[in-house]
C-alpha cells in the first residue's frame, strides 16, 4: 500500500486543503480527512475508504442515515472511526438547519425553501412550523407547532394562533414537509391552510403563505393563487 504522505505533497489532501483550501477538495477527499488513516491489513488508505463509503451509500446524504453496524462492515472502520464520520455528517445538518435569526426578513417562497429544504427532506415525519413575523415581514419567533405520524401532522388553529398572539406578530408564515417527497398538497392540506387564513382575518394577522417542502422542490400556495 502505497501511504497517502508518501504522495506527491501537491496530491495529499491535507495539503490541498491548507494550500488551496477547503473548496478544492472532492467529497472522497474531504471525507479521506476525517478518517485521517486508511486499513493496512487490506492495503487501503483512507482516501480508498473514503471512496469506497460514498460509493456504497451514493451521496452524503445516505452516508449520514448509515447505522453504525453498516460503516463497521468496511475495513479498517470501527465503531469510533464510524462515531467519527456520524459527528461530522451530523454537524453539516445542523449547520445547515440553523434556525432563521430574529430580524430576518421574508421576501418571497423561496427564502423560506432554501432555508428549510436541508432540514426537513430528510424528516421522517412531518413537522409544522410557524414562522411569526412583524409588519415589516421580518421574522420575530420560529415555533415548531407538531409533528406528527408518517404522514400526516395534527394542527389545529388554536395551537397555532396562540404563541401568534403571545408574540404581538403582525404576520405568519407556515412551512411543513411532506416526507414521501412529493410537496403537492393534499385534500387535508388545501382545508388546513383555508381555516388558519380564516383564523388570520379573524385576528387580524396576516397569513402570507403555507410552504409544503418535498425532496428538491416545494409547493407555495401564495405563489399558486390558492391563498
Amino acid at each position: 500500500m502505497s501511504r497517502i504522505k508518501e504522495w506527491p505533497e501537491d496530491e495529499r489532501p491535507r495539503e490541498k486543503l491548507l494550500q488551496h483550501g477547503a473548496a478544492h477538495l472532492s467529497t472522497a477527499e474531504l471525507l479521506a480527512l476525517v478518517l485521517r488513516c486508511g486499513d493496512a491489513r487490506s492495503g487501503q488508505t483512507a482516501l480508498d475508504q473514503a471512496r469506497n463509503l460514498i460509493n456504497r451509500f451514493g451521496n452524503l446524504r445516505k452516508l449520514g442515515h448509515a447505522r453504525t453496524a453498516e460503516l463497521c462492515e468496511f475495513p479498517g472502520i470501527g465503531p469510533a472511526r464510524a462515531a467519527e464520520i456520524q459527528a461530522v455528517l451530523e454537524l453539516a445538518k445542523r449547520f445547515a438547519a440553523d434556525a432563521m435569526q430574529p430580524g430576518t426578513r421574508y421576501t418571497c417562497s423561496a427564502d423560506a425553501f432554501n432555508h428549510f429544504h436541508p432540514r426537513l427532506r430528510d424528516y421522517r415525519r412531518e413537522v409544522f412550523i410557524a414562522l411569526l413575523l412583524d409588519s415589516k415581514n421580518c421574522l420575530l419567533r420560529e415555533i415548531q407547532i407538531s409533528e406528527g405520524s408518517l404522514n400526516a401532522s395534527i394542527v389545529h388553529p388554536r395551537e397555532v394562533f396562540m404563541p401568534v398572539v403571545r408574540e404581538s406578530a403582525a404576520a405568519v408564515l407556515f412551512v411543513h414537509n411532506h416526507p414521501s417527497g412529493d410537496p403537492s398538497p393534499s385534500q387535508e392540506d388545501i382545508s388546513l391552510t383555508t381555516r388558519l387564513k380564516q383564523a388570520g382575518e379573524i385576528m387580524g394577522v396576516r397569513v402570507l403563505d403555507h410552504i409544503i417542502i418535498g425532496d428538491g422542490r416545494y409547493h407555495s400556495f401564495a405563489d399558486l393563487g390558492m391563498l
